[in-house]
């Protein structure tokens, strides 16, 4: 079935004259909505580019059609029909992807916090192992890594790791991660050779600014201490460690990576401004279809999302039943495949 676009082209092409009228005046640059409104801009030109394309396509169609009767040119024709049905295929696909409203969420960074779980030392070596996953995956898709925090072990795994992706759509990529991850594998402590599982927590909250959520001073204790951590002398012997709590929910959250006790505080309130955001959105989910809460979870980080099984070199991921090998590649953050599977199954659901 070939769906009618063409018939919003003109709205699209009045859309697209009204930004580049905008992005053609000379303080364009420097106005706040200039990035927006330029990614609009490429978006519409694709959309009004595959319009014609299927315009053009399905002209060209009803021509093969004509012809498949003609004993002389019916084989040809028959030919051409197969090969423009494929292309008008990709096309409306690719199209309809584009059509898909946006989630502005998918535009912002990306807080990404990583905690070790069941397992001791095995699950805080596996949670080491993800955050390499991510930062693999960040470098192949040009997003930049910050790191926020991190907490250590004498085992040399990390307990704990909260760093921040920025660049082109890091949480539109990287939001189908939250969950438990259970890694099945022999630990490299394991004398007998028995297979042991281990799980790590995700976290991936969108980054929220202060008009996503207002916090009111009054619903804060801030605690200034010594920080104990890494990070040096001058760490370690000023108060520069901060811990915010936010009265209301009982979220806390410590920060003492920082020198100064200032930016210990922004990084603080950034990612309890982020907590909060989403804790307000799984109480909204509570209201959601039934179809997307399967796909997206119920927002309990309890909730087991992926198996990474080392013996039988198959990773799972049990939202979307779906199953692929080579997992060392995973390992080395090559996830797109998954990615793409969960991105189509909430587009499906979005319809």
């Amino acid at each position: 079935m070939w769906y009618n676009y063409t018939m919003n082209l003109e709205e699209y092409e009045k859309e697209l004259q009204e930004i580049e009228d905008f992005l053609a005046t000379p303080n364009a640059y420097s106005d706040p909505d200039f990035p927006a409104k330029n990614k609009r801009a490429n978006i519409l030109r694709e959309i009004i580019s595959l319009n014609k394309k299927i315009a053009q396509l399905t002209a060209n169609l009803e021509e093969a059609e004509a012809l498949v009767a003609d004993p002389e040119l019916g084989e040809i024709a028959r030919d051409d029909i197969k090969n423009i049905k494929t292309e008008l295929e990709t096309a409306n696909s690719n199209l309809e992807e584009l059509l898909v409203p946006h989630n502005p969420e998918d535009d912002k960074p990306a807080i990404i916090e990583i905690r070790a779980g069941a397992g001791g030392d095995e699950a805080s070596l596996f949670a080491t192992e993800l955050y390499r996953l991510y930062q693999k995956y960040a470098e192949a898709h040009n997003l930049k890594s910050e790191l926020i925090s991190k907490n250590e072990n004498e085992a040399g795994g990390m307990k704990e790791v909260i760093f921040k992706l920025t660049g082109e759509e890091p949480y539109g990529q990287l939001k189908f991660e939250g969950g438990v991850h259970r890694v099945q594998r022999v630990p490299v402590t394991e004398s007998q050779g028995r297979i042991h599982t281990s799980t790590v927590t995700v976290a991936v909250l969108p980054e929220a600014s202060e008009k996503d959520l207002e916090i009111k001073p009054e619903d804060l204790r801030i605690d200034i201490y010594r920080s104990g951590g890494h990070g040096g002398q001058g760490v370690n012997t000023t108060d520069s460690a901060v811990r915010i709590t936010h009265l209301p929910t009982g979220i806390v959250v410590a920060m003492q990576d920082e020198r100064s006790q200032q930016q210990n505080r922004i990084k603080a309130m950034n990612i309890l401004r982020s907590r909060l955001l989403e804790k307000k959105k799984e109480e909204e989910l509570k209201n959601a279809s039934e179809a997307r809460k399967s796909l997206i979870g119920t927002g309990d980080r309890s909730e087991k999302i992926r198996t990474y099984n080392f013996p039988q070199d198959r990773v799972t991921d049990h939202r979307i039943h779906y199953s692929r090998s080579n997992i060392n590649a995973v390992m080395d953050g090559d996830i797109d495949d998954i990615i793409s599977e969960l991105t189509k199954n909430e587009r499906e659901l979005a319809k």
